[in-house]
């Protein structure tokens, strides 16, 4: 579990998730209504930062269905030195 290697983050990624969890996303511009710091990156990846750009939440998002799926969470370093269009 990320949350046990850097409890700093345990609280704002429970946050993020419980938030995401309830959403009702019908567009990017409804995910940032919430989140207003949301990047686009292409592929249908959006990058999400967590506490104050400290870790990153890729996740790629399909409106139309309604769901999401995680692709990476990790410290901004960690961000860094993946392919986050293609993870």
């Amino acid at each position: 579990m990320f949350a046990k290697k850097h409890p700093a983050a345990a609280t704002a990624l429970n946050n993020w998730y419980n938030i995401a969890r309830s959403a009702d996303w019908g567009k990017l511009a409804d995910v940032r209504d919430v989140f207003n710091s949301v990047d686009y990156v292409g592929n249908d990846r959006y990058v999400f930062n967590i506490k104050g750009n400290d870790f990153r939440i890729v996740a790629m998002i399909f409106f139309d269905r309604r769901t999401m799926f995680i692709r990476f969470v990790g410290t901004h370093v960690e961000y860094t030195k993946i392919n986050f269009s293609t993870i």
